[in-house]
């Protein structure tokens, strides 16, 4: 009889993310948040690598982020899709859309989240009578130990658009939702983000969901406030 620990199934089963060995580190331009009703636009200088793809993890996403004293910006397209988002103000952890994790301090060795640790969600639709209207939101983390101050989620700016294959998505969290956010004397802060969507599939800056990235803060990378 055949060892079946020797089956492809079974050797799959037991991978090890190629993510999980390391702990990326990544520069964080810094631009002007220049705000207009088409949203927020970053240079190329400021995307984003989606180092997941080293684990088979798909890339669909041009993901941009960008920091000022004012706060922290994002934009985002994404292409491929066939199917609408899935998106529902009633239930953002369950939601399409691009999701941000941000810890101010950078505690790399912290396993739950502290007062300093946020997830921030934007969405393309989902709000409204229609849940035609973009949705921007402070999630709160599983397990945390302290939570951050609370904000309401209109100080949370967001802008997106239909494309005929997608979205383009941008927004900005202002400092003042940011617990202990102060770059000049913390410009280090740990990051994770995720562009979650049930027809693609998870985009992420390292780890899948496999692994509680969404609540334990040392699974995250780093970035240098530049």
């Amino acid at each position: 009889m055949s060892d079946p620990t020797s089956t492809p199934a079974a050797k799959k089963t037991t991978f090890i993310d190629p993510t999980f060995l390391f702990r990326f580190e990544i520069d964080l331009k810094k631009q002007k948040l220049d705000w207009s009703t088409k949203g927020l636009k970053l240079p190329e200088t400021c995307r984003l690598p989606s180092f997941g793809g080293l684990a088979g993890r798909p890339v669909f996403a041009d993901v941009r982020m960008a920091w000022s004293e004012q706060g922290i910006g994002v934009h985002l397209n994404v292409n491929g899709k066939r199917q609408l988002p899935w998106c529902r103000d009633s239930r953002p952890e369950d939601s399409d859309g691009f999701h941000l994790w941000i810890d101010t301090r950078c505690s790399p060795n912290i396993h739950r989240a502290t007062q300093y640790c946020h997830r921030f969600l934007w969405m393309p639709s989902g709000g409204g009578p229609q849940r035609e209207r973009p949705v921007s939101a402070l999630v709160p983390i599983n397990r945390a130990r302290n939570f951050p101050k609370p904000i309401s989620n209109s100080a949370i700016k967001v802008v997106a658009f239909p494309r005929h294959d997608g979205y383009e998505l941008s927004g900005i969290v202002p400092s003042e939702a940011l617990t202990g956010y102060e770059p000049k004397q913390q410009p280090r802060i740990s990051l994770y983000y995720a562009v979650i969507d049930r027809e693609l599939g998870w985009q992420t800056l390292s780890l899948g969901p496999e692994y509680p990235v969404m609540e334990d803060p040392s699974l995250w990378g780093e970035a240098r406030l530049v």
